[in-house]
């Protein structure tokens, strides 16, 4: 009777050649040092990629330096750190491959078997920043071409880490920029607007006090990229409640917050600069209307995997030419921050999730903000 191949067996034969293999196993070894290396080049990284370095050269010895000396060493030979300064000295100086023997190399241990080191350089921006270096018995030509290959991908993983400190420090330039915008007027007016209350009205007068207070502690808080969309709604809600104490029933505000959509993390100071520009906007219209008001709404709902906030005023409206020009990055034209806003939200989840503005003159504006309720990376 004929016996069908049992599932174990089937599947033996899909598990690829010894090539396939060690080719996974490298990339498998490669991903267990990228995370290490997107933190940059530092004694920390070095100490948690270093074995990972050496598994994929193969050696009895590696280690990872930067200019000023030797970051982490791992595997036989350790004596010959002290060497290396200057040998990678050598390496930044002429951006080239060198390999070392006994003449540069003294040793008394008889059984140290690393006799030879090869430093290949690491080059982030066009600068050599360090190098890889791999003890062995002998130099192979074999040996300085993986090398270079792994200092190479060493090197990539570096520039990541310094494209990701590069855009760390512009969204805080960026956030130090919406900082400035907050109008000068608006403070010397919430404070005067505070000091009328403390005769006739004390308690209110305390209330707004400390809801300026907050405020301003909020919108120039030195730490975290990203916040909740509950707290960036709390520091807009002291905002609207500091410009109604200015305007009083000018300004009528409804909210609309789905509780579900609280917790996601969205870029700080997002929204107040929305908010900022519907009211100016809104109020300057108002003086024309029967009841003299200026209306805004903000409504923050759950769509699945988005969370939509939308931020409306049925004011002036605006030439929708000047939005896409100040959207672009227009500083003249970009008085609240709006190409600031879009810039940071799509440098957090992606083009898909930009600001899209509806507008006209004379048909107030509305600004949807689109965020993913989970994004990898993004933490509040």
């Amino acid at each position: 009777m004929a016996r069908w191949p049992s599932l174990f067996s089937r599947r033996r034969t899909h598990l690829g050649s010894e090539a396939d293999r060690a080719t996974f196993r490298t990339l498998h070894t490669a991903s267990l040092a990228s995370p290490a290396l997107r933190e940059g080049l530092t004694e920390r990284s070095a100490e948690r990629s270093v074995r990972h370095l050496r598994a994929l050269l193969g050696t009895p010895a590696a280690a990872l330096a930067d200019t000023s000396g030797v970051l982490a060493w791992i595997g036989d030979g350790s004596h010959h750190v002290e060497h290396l300064p200057a040998q990678v000295a050598g390496v930044a100086e002429s951006g080239s491959t060198r390999v070392v023997d006994r003449r540069d190399l003294p040793c008394e241990d008889p059984t140290c078997v690393v006799r030879q080191i090869v430093l290949s350089p690491l080059v982030v921006e066009e600068t050599v920043v360090g190098a890889l270096v791999a003890g062995a018995p002998h130099a192979t030509g074999t040996l300085i071409r993986t090398a270079d290959e792994v200092a190479a991908w060493v090197s990539g993983q570096l520039e990541l880490a310094s494209l990701d400190d590069s855009r760390t420090a512009l969204m805080e330039a960026e956030v130090r920029a919406l900082r400035a915008q907050i109008s000068p007027h608006f403070i010397y007016n919430s404070l005067g607007a505070i000091a009328s209350f403390v005769r006739t009205d004390p308690d209110r007068a305390r209330e707004l006090l400390l809801e300026f207070a907050d405020f301003t502690r909020y919108s120039f808080r030195s730490h975290g990229e990203y916040t909740t969309l509950a707290e960036e709604l709390r520091s807009v809600e002291r905002y609207l409640l500091l410009e109604q104490a200015r305007f009083g029933d000018r300004l009528q505000v409804t909210l609309q917050i789905a509780p579900e959509v609280l917790g996601v993390a969205v870029p700080f100071l997002c929204i107040q600069p929305l908010v900022e520009n519907a009211v100016r906007h809104g109020l300057e219209a108002s003086a024309d209307k029967p009841d003299g008001a200026g209306r805004l709404s903000i409504i923050a709902s759950d769509r699945g995997q988005t969370c939509v906030i939308e931020v409306e005023d049925d004011g002036t409206g605006e030439d929708p030419e000047r939005v896409r020009r100040a959207l672009a990055g227009d500083t003249e034209l970009d008085s609240v921050g709006l190409g600031n806003v879009d810039a940071r939200l799509r440098n957090a989840f992606g083009d898909d999730y930009g600001l899209v503005v509806e507008t006209a003159p004379d048909a107030g504006t509305k600004v949807v903000v689109r965020v993913p309720k989970f994004a990898p990376g993004v933490h509040a």
